[in-house]
């Protein structure tokens, strides 16, 4: 008995070893290798498109302020009447995401049919998952779930973060669910500071409007292979779970509405909460495993070659790999005022991010872009593009090459003057806690804002991950 167990333990070490050495060149070395597919989106694509001559019929308005955020989406979801497609990266639980998750059944109590898609990884709560098939008007569905015998499908995330509500009001950006991005009362963890925007769309026939593309969008993610249905097969006691957590959430948000009465029931005239644009579209990644085709890349490139002033840069992570700098033309871009604002290392809570920065923080400083770098107590998480103070990119795409080649990624691009005066006061407020990269490397004093101390843990840390992460540079 003995030298079976042995042999059993010796055999179960060598067959983890394999499985070992399979999730190594399945999850990571294959996408070192493996080269997007070539198309003629190029072609069919042109940068024109996002121009318009007169105004359109989307308006849109600037969701910065977190609480201000998260009011918007209680707004919308409270007055949807007919339909709700929601699509997510991450719900995290706190008082946040019983919030969103209550006014998402209250909506499905009241008729309203709801189609929510998660990604299968970074969702996968069974309380939710197990209430929401439970009930006639809601459907979920998981993207990419789990599967430990395709690692290649690990990299494969849906990115997305977008609420349509009704087809008429939509909102898009960085935001995940969770309570480091609202900060509810009394809240005490991390903080994160993201962007959003919605938008309204005046018209009734909506053919013309960005979300009709955001719709076709969704429903081209829903029907997709690698979006599954949840099993609908529950044991009683996963049924009885269910059902008791949503009465949970159902008892537990009125209980809310008498605590935090502001966040809910608000009359907002959403008309006059907007601004005008002359056009809104959407831009977004394919669907396909291992590394894609970087269509969302492709769009903010042509923009910035096409800039003829400025260029402003927001993201949370900024790597720009060798493989995303080939599809730039450096000498197409000729704008004078190029600008890149970005988590400094010591606010950045991602530490691969941040490894990764560090490989190409010279490289980017020696283009000769200023490089504002975020001090403030919070980390930033909002990706945007600004060219020329009329089209901004609002969405949830950063600067790397996960966001590049790895992940379903949407934004939205917005011809508006009235929006990037209004971005450009706001965006004010995020530089003025930063401290400007100086040509040697090191920080331009400013009196207003004191450079923020890496922890002596996060230095040890990083100083390992900065030896890992200049090999998987692809995969940050």
């Amino acid at each position: 008995m003995i030298k079976i167990a042995i042999f059993s333990f010796k055999f179960l070490g060598k067959l983890l070893f394999v499985y070992f050495i399979y999730i190594v060149i399945s999850s990571i070395l294959i996408f070192r290798i493996y080269k997007p597919i070539q198309s003629d989106y190029l072609k069919e694509h042109s940068v024109e498109r996002f121009f318009g001559e007169n105004i359109g019929n989307d308006r849109v308005a600037l969701l910065e302020e977190r609480k201000i955020s998260e009011i918007a989406r209680i707004n919308i979801i409270e007055n949807s009447k007919d339909t709700l497609d929601i699509s997510y990266y991450s719900i995290k639980d706190g008082v946040s995401a019983e919030i969103f998750l209550g006014s998402i059944l209250d909506a499905a109590n009241r008729g309203v049919k709801v189609r929510i898609i998660l990604d299968g990884i970074t969702n996968y709560s069974n309380s939710v998952r197990n209430t929401f098939v439970t009930h006639p008007n809601i459907e979920i569905k998981l993207f990419e779930p789990i599967n430990f015998l395709k690692p290649w499908s690990w990299n494969n995330r849906l990115h997305d973060k977008y609420i349509i509500a009704d087809k008429s009001v939509a909102i898009i950006g960085g935001r995940n669910i969770g309570d480091r991005f609202f900060t509810p009362d009394n809240y005490k963890g991390l903080i994160t500071n993201d962007r959003d925007v919605l938008i309204l769309n005046t018209n009734t026939n909506y053919d013309s409007s960005v979300i009709k593309e955001m719709s076709d969008y969704f429903t081209e993610v829903w029907n997709h292979k690698y979006s599954i249905y949840p099993s609908t097969q529950l044991t009683k006691s996963q049924y009885d779970k269910a059902k008791d957590y949503e009465k949970y959430l159902n008892e537990n948000l009125k209980k809310l509405e008498e605590i935090i009465p502001d966040k809910f029931n608000n009359d907002i005239n959403w008309l006059e909460q907007t601004l005008p644009t002359n056009k809104i579209t959407l831009i977004h990644n394919p669907l396909d495993r291992l590394n894609k085709e970087p269509w969302c890349w492709y769009e903010i490139t042509n923009l910035l070659e096409k800039a003829e002033h400025s260029i402003f840069i927001q993201s949370p992570y900024v790597v720009p790999t060798k493989q995303m700098l080939k599809y730039i033309d450096r000498n197409k871009i000729t704008a004078s005022d190029v600008t890149i604002l970005t988590n400094s290392v010591a606010s950045n809570p991602n530490f691969f991010a941040a490894s990764g920065y560090l490989h190409k923080r010279k490289k980017i400083v020696d283009t000769g872009a200023k490089i504002y770098e975020y001090q403030g107590p919070e980390s930033l998480h909002a990706k945007t593009v600004m060219i020329d103070n009329r089209i901004t990119l609002v969405g949830s795409f950063n600067m790397d090459s996960r966001s590049t080649f790895l992940s379903a990624e949407t934004m939205v691009v917005i011809d508006s003057v009235d929006f990037a005066n209004q971005f450009k006061n706001e965006v004010s407020n995020i530089t003025n806690k930063s401290l400007l990269v100086s040509a040697d490397y090191s920080y331009q004093d400013n009196d207003n804002t004191e450079k923020l101390k890496i922890s002596l843990p996060k230095k040890i840390i990083l100083g390992i991950l900065f030896l890992i992460t200049y090999f998987i540079q692809y995969l940050l």
